[in-house]
């Protein structure tokens, strides 16, 4: 069994509705000073979405036909991926309401039609109070979505802040698995916009590190214990930070003390509550990806392509995971028995 835990979906109506395509645009520049726009793919007769923050900086590039089913799932057959979790790529840090409970329908009849081979997770707005809850409610009981996508960061805020903490609440009632995606930049972000590979890469990186610490060390899992969240990207490689994170009592007399000690709630945390999607196998390097293994735990760490980005992220990904020098038993996890368990599949 492989289960890819990050495959992307978009509305293909999204590229030939002028209508739907002008709100989406509007949901952008208006929540999250993006700028969004219409053009050809380079060489083909196909339409882009291209979406900039700041404007003349892309950082998100969605294109006619990569989201159709029968497209999707021929990759997945050539991949020898079973099932795959689906979510937005980047766009529901700025959807409103109302195209979210557009998007939400689609993506549910998307799954639908996969014969089985396809899950959908919910996306609301995070600060939209007892609507945005009750379109959560919606989605699980009468859409049969298996968990939720939120973004790191919304605006300013990261997820600790309190005022997400109503729909964090419901989310911890309902015990639904949260997908933590990276947005396409951190909240401060000057200094990743002049080279493409630093914004796109390690801007994310740098969100997701942030995210994961400050959801750690804030105490929010005391009073949320049944969350689950599964961050992107190997939560922008958290597993380089963690000893620096949570560091030793000093074994000496230290003049000064710098550092908060003996964490072991923030640790507690870390190996209850969060989990890490790699968002994309080989690119990570075969050392990486192995200690990544090997310090979050195997039971921590799922296997995801983020397809359509990269087709050969989805075509190669499994056969890295199994080139890996780690034991079966942990490959069987990373591949599908972690998403098998949290999504409830």
């Amino acid at each position: 069994m492989i289960i890819d835990a990050n495959v992307y979906w978009m509305p293909e109506n999204l590229f030939r509705n002028p209508s739907m395509l002008d709100r989406f645009f509007a949901d952008a520049a208006e929540e999250s000073g993006y700028y969004a726009y219409k053009a050809q793919v380079p060489g083909s007769d196909k339409t882009q979405i291209v979406v900039e923050k700041p404007k003349g900086f892309q950082n998100l590039n969605y294109a006619q036909g990569q989201y159709e089913l029968e497209y999707q799932l021929n990759d997945m057959s050539e991949a020898k991926v079973d099932k795959a979790v689906l979510k937005l790529p980047g766009c529901q840090e700025w959807l409103s309401l109302d195209l979210c409970r557009e998007f939400n329908n689609g993506m549910a009849e998307h799954a639908r039609r996969s014969g089985g081979r396809m899950y959908a997770l919910a996306v609301i707005p995070p600060g939209s109070g007892d609507l945005g809850i009750a379109e959560l409610e919606r989605c699980v009981n009468e859409l049969g979505m298996t968990g939720i996508q939120m973004s790191a960061h919304y605006g300013d805020k990261y997820l600790d802040d309190k005022i997400f903490r109503p729909v964090l609440k419901k989310i911890n009632e309902l015990e639904l698995p949260v997908y933590v995606h990276h947005t396409p930049l951190p909240v401060q972000y000057d200094s990743f916009l002049d080279y493409d590979n630093l914004r796109r890469s390690y801007g994310r990186c740098a969100d997701q590190v942030t995210a994961v610490s400050r959801e750690l060390f804030s105490g929010m899992f005391a009073e949320l214990p049944n969350l689950k969240m599964v961050h992107s990207m190997l939560g922008g490689s958290f597993f380089s930070y963690m000893n620096l994170m949570f560091p030793n009592k000093p074994k000496s007399r230290e003049t000064i003390g710098r550092f908060t000690v003996n964490n072991d709630a923030a640790a507690e945390y870390l190996k209850n509550n969060i989990y890490f999607e790699m968002s994309h196998a080989a690119p990570w390097g075969r050392i990486q990806l192995e200690s990544a293994i090997k310090i979050f735990g195997a039971d921590h760490v799922l296997f995801g392509s983020s397809y359509p980005v990269r087709r050969e992220w989805m075509m190669d990904g499994p056969a890295f995971v199994n080139s890996l020098d780690i034991p079966s038993k942990d490959k069987e996890l990373v591949l599908a028995g972690n998403s098998e368990r949290i999504y409830r599949l």
